[in-house]
């Protein structure tokens, strides 16, 4: 076995050439045997072993700067730069993060958890190489869809203002941009890193004025650019107008191809793009034959039931779009994640799959909108903010009839501190004409989404990530009001939303349970507008009032009820079970709950604590 316990960089460094199939065969294992079980992004990691093998035999990890795109891909980085021992901890509580952390490892310059970021990184660190004159290569390594996503193209316009070095190694996994993979890519890299043949075309520019020099140098142009043109894709074109050298395409498995194309980039002095094509899923069959199922699979054992994502799903396919011919869906690169796949084979006319291009897919929505149509986006929250101008600018301002269907809103379990999707309701309170609504269960999400196709104005849906609550409330909300009484109660009003219902159905069984009190229940099933004249009659009636969500407490429910308390002069006491704004580590979701006090136990137990009613 190549990879020891203790395994570490330094060891790579050691293994021979001809052992580093080996070692690949080994790695795929360590990441197939560890996802499996904790769950997490399998088929991008399995395809990128031998490129992260001959970058690591390339480059120093503790002195170059390497930079994930997307930090999905890092998974066989971990394993090589001396973290296997730790690598069974991946995604759980206190383990290894499933991206890049720069407090995780010194081998980790960036940390990366949306898409697209790697090359206007890249770029930042370059020009700070140069300003401090230090010398290390740096390298962007994208792939996995983000480079089509407008920031990476906003960076690779850039490239040639910059006037810098960097090398951006694309994984071209699903999609290649040319199937023409063989030798003469491998020859015209070695030509275009040539010293030689670099000084030469150099000398015959600067002489160019001269006729004889002037010929040579035309001539050196005409056979390399008809080289390219026989070997390269049309579309690497792009490239070379960016002033940034495209090879490729090459074998992203072949391990000599790899070792040496990134030696030939490394010694070259101007920005390079190296196009590898490598296979989704490699090395583990169910992966290869289906790699958008097994691109992000669930941790072994996992109870799996009916989730907020397929009932979303089946109310606009099966429910809304077969009586409203206007009704389309948009998702962005999502399709599988928010389960539209069967809206997308029922109507293919009508569903949009943008790509990893968040900010794009709002504004087509406001298009189609204004066109008359009734867009339904789909999206998960912490890709929301990616369109926060979008969502204020050009969909809200203008009032238009969109509606933003936000999946896994609240605390998302072991994705860590990227993926939470806790700000929604902070920063999308503030937009004008724009509605907030949080489901507490199927019938409440089936209720909203109805309301919300006939709504003349921007509508937000948050549901969470996971399995459905099965709460059988049994109001009636023909009124549309934006806080449910379930349940009566005595001096304890329990508020909340969204997950943070049922929770709060649980600590009101409970207390009864232990007879220590009897609290009211009220679902707050509309954030904005916020229903301040149901909450003037809870505060005539409660003096305990108890707000929870999965939501960061700035911008929550419970500063927005502080607020109106102060103006209008209401004394109760106010306790909030809400996220405090901080970082929030991957754990599951339950883990995360217990650590932020979001927990029917905690709930009794604070309120015991801060209030009069003993137990």
């Amino acid at each position: 076995m190549l990879l020891t316990p203790d395994f570490c960089y330094k060891d790579l460094l050691k293994i021979p050439d001809e052992k580093l199939n080996d070692l690949a065969a080994e790695v795929r294992q360590e990441i197939i045997n560890t996802v499996t079980t904790n769950g997490g992004h399998l088929g991008s990691s399995l395809g990128v072993v031998e490129l992260t093998i001959a970058m690591l035999k390339t480059f120093d990890p503790f002195n170059d700067r390497i930079i994930f795109d997307v930090g999905h891909q890092s998974y066989p980085y971990k394993i090589l730069t001396d973290r296997f021992n730790k690598f069974k901890t991946l995604r759980l509580k206190d383990g290894l993060c499933g991206f890049p952390r720069t407090s995780e490892s010194p081998c980790d310059h960036f940390n990366t958890g949306h898409s697209s970021t790697s090359i206007s990184a890249a770029l930042g660190y370059a020009k700070a190489r140069d300003l401090l004159h230090e010398k290390r290569q740096i390298i962007a390594f994208i792939g996995d869809g983000a480079l089509i996503n407008g920031l990476a193209l906003e960076a690779l316009n850039y490239v040639k203002e910059t006037k810098t070095k960097i090398i951006i190694i694309l994984n071209d996994n699903k999609f290649s941009i040319s199937n023409r993979v063989g030798g003469f890519s491998t020859i015209l890299a070695r030509l275009s890193a040539n010293s030689f043949y670099r000084k030469g075309k150099s000398f015959l520019r600067r002489h160019s004025h001269r006729k004889f020099f002037r010929i040579l140098f035309k001539g050196m142009e005409f056979i390399h650019n008809h080289a390219k043109s026989l070997i390269k894709p049309d579309a690497a074109n792009f490239f070379d107008d960016l002033d940034i050298n495209y090879w490729g395409v090459f074998d992203g498995h072949d391990l000599k191809t790899c070792c040496e194309v990134m030696k030939l980039a490394k010694d070259y002095d101007k920005p390079v793009i190296l196009h590898f094509n490598t296979q989704k899923g490699r090395g583990y069959e169910p992966a290869e034959k289906d790699p958008v199922k097994y691109h992000q699979v669930s941790p072994k054992g996992e109870i799996k039931s009916r989730t907020w994502s397929e009932a979303a799903s089946e109310i606009i396919t099966n429910e809304l779009a077969p009586n409203d011919p206007k009704i389309i869906c948009l998702t962005a690169a999502m399709a599988t994640g928010v389960k539209l796949e069967k809206f997308a084979k029922k109507y293919p006319s009508r569903f949009f799959d943008v790509g990893i291009a968040e900010s794009h897919m709002l504004t087509m929505a406001a298009g189609l909108a204004a066109g008359g149509m009734r867009p339904f986006v789909f999206i998960y929250s912490t890709f929301l903010q990616r369109a926060a101008d979008q969502l204020m600018h050009d969909i809200a301002l203008q009032n238009l009839p969109v509606v933003v269907m936000v999946d896994r809103a609240g605390l998302v379990g072991s994705d860590g501190d990227t993926h939470q999707g806790l700000l929604d309701i902070s920063w999308a309170r503030a937009i004008p004409n724009l509605e907030i609504y949080t489901p507490s269960d199927e019938k409440s999400l089936r209720e909203i989404m109805h309301m919300a196709s006939k709504t003349n104005a921007p509508v937000l849906i948050r549901y969470p990530r996971g399995n459905l609550q099965e709460l059988n409330i049994d109001v009636d909300n023909k009124n549309n009001s934006g806080i449910i009484k379930i349940y009566s109660g005595e001096k304890i009003a329990l508020l909340g939303h969204g997950t943070a219902t049922g929770i709060n159905l649980k600590t009101r069984e409970l207390a009864i349970k232990k007879n220590i009190f009897i609290p009211a229940v009220f679902d707050i099933r509309r954030i904005k507008p916020f229903d301040f004249d149901a909450l003037e009659r809870i505060l005539t009636e409660y003096e305990i009032l108890c707000v929870s969500g999965e939501n960061y407490v700035a911008g929550g429910n419970s500063e927005l009820i502080s607020e109106f308390m102060t103006t209008h002069d209401y004394n109760n006491t106010l306790i909030e079970f809400e996220v405090p704004v901080t970082c929030i580590q991957h754990a599951t979701s339950q883990q995360q709950r217990e650590i932020y006090g979001i927990t029917p136990e905690n709930i009794i137990d604070t309120i015991i604590k801060k209030s009069p009613i003993k137990k």
